[in-house]
């Protein structure tokens, strides 16, 4: 598996090259750890999940090269030893780096599906501090003329 996770980093590493973002070296470790650990929120979201998935591998990298840019050791307790205001920080960066590639490919399913996601956390997440209220609406904001849009694919 561990072998699985580290080619799926190194792809999803490169994918965000072309985006324009230079990742932190994050090793399979670090990504199992990080799916598997502790969580405050009630993502659902599995390692397996994330594996099958380009955009939710593009999210996890982006999100973990955040946290270790923010110089937060990633391990299985980081969300929750964590300030919930870094972790938001870390997820927004990923949600808008996630959605820029979607647009990128102009999958446009995935980008409203993640939008409508982005939108719960927005107005429903309990634990989104009221402070990070104004990027979360940010991020919708610039995606959200693609909310209607039909897809071609």
């Amino acid at each position: 598996m561990f072998a699985e996770i580290s080619d799926k980093i190194k792809n999803s590493m490169e994918r965000l090259k072309e985006i324009g973002y230079k990742a932190e070296n994050i090793s399979a470790q670090e990504l199992y750890d990080y799916m598997i650990g502790e969580k405050f929120s009630e993502d659902k979201t599995t390692l397996r999940d994330v594996l099958d998935s380009e955009y939710l591998m593009i999210h996890e990298v982006a999100e973990i090269s955040k946290l270790k840019e923010m110089e937060r050791r990633i391990d299985k307790r980081v969300l929750v030893d964590s300030p919930k205001t870094i972790i938001y920080t870390a997820h927004f960066f990923a949600m808008e780096l996630e959605m820029d590639y979607a647009l990128k490919k102009k999958d446009y399913s995935w980008l409203k599906l993640r939008l409508r996601h982005h939108k719960l956390v927005l107005y429903d997440d309990p634990n989104l501090p009221e402070s990070m209220k104004s990027h979360a609406q940010e991020i919708y904001d610039k995606f959200k003329e693609f909310e209607n849009v039909v897809s071609t694919a």
